[in-house]
């Protein structure tokens, strides 16, 4: 059975006197990824890509369909229900500086999501930190920097720890090497690679660069106004 299956997904957005306008931003979408498995999907900038992969995850509502995650239809999910789901489902975006406090030392931010969620007692903190810093192959002596004071693939690396403490199952990868020069690209997607080689997280991974999705993808599925017109 498969982690993720999206069934004829809808995200539709209205405008003009009596909502007479639509934007059909996802525009009834299928697909499956199965466990520790990568779907890739391109697109150019505007064809709904990170629309699709936010109201996958219930961050956008979607207007119709069904996402199912282990089995089970998550589409109607609210409150507390769709809080706890957030531990097993997370994004990474293009810019990581979106999900990091500048005002919050490194420590403090990958201990966020732990103690919100209570994912580790306060004894076990300290090195439950540092094993998810030794994760994503950065030095200790980071965890007591701000944001600032980093550079672009070192605040990625954080900001795929703080994803990586909730033990997620799956993650939405949007664009999350775009901004970032081809050396620490490449080191940031072998990172991603090795990361769900050692804990099996299936990725729905956006980007519109064709080379990088073919090799971080085991099937492709192409984006064109709204749609999938295709998979490889």
């Amino acid at each position: 059975m498969a982690l993720l299956k999206i069934e004829d997904l809808k995200k539709y957005y209205y405008s003009g006197l009596f909502k007479k306008e639509v934007h059909r931003a996802v525009d009834g979408i299928s697909f499956e990824i199965g466990r520790g498995k990568t779907l890739g999907l391109v697109g150019k900038s505007g064809c709904g890509k990170s629309t699709l992969g936010r109201t996958v995850l219930r961050l956008l509502e979607p207007t119709a369909g069904r996402v199912l995650f282990d089995g089970q239809d998550i589409s109607g999910f609210k409150g507390s229900t769709l809080k706890n789901l957030g531990t097993k489902m997370q994004i990474i975006f293009q810019n990581p500086e979106s999900c990091l406090n500048p005002r919050m030392k490194v420590y403090d931010a990958i201990a966020e999501p732990l103690r919100l969620h209570r994912l580790c007692e306060r004894d076990e903190e300290r090195g439950r930190i540092q094993e998810l810093i030794e994760a994503v192959s950065l030095s200790e002596e980071l965890l007591f920097r701000y944001p600032g004071e980093l550079s672009g693939g070192q605040l990625q690396r954080v900001a795929i720890a703080r994803v990586l403490g909730m033990k997620p199952e799956f993650i939405v990868a949007d664009e999350p090497t775009s901004m970032l020069d081809p050396l620490v690209q490449a080191q940031v997607l072998f990172l991603l690679k090795k990361l769900q080689n050692d804990y099996g997280i299936s990725f729905l991974f956006i980007s519109h660069d064709m080379q990088v999705v073919d090799w971080m993808s085991d099937e492709i599925a192409f984006m064109e106004e709204g749609k999938i017109v295709g998979f490889r």
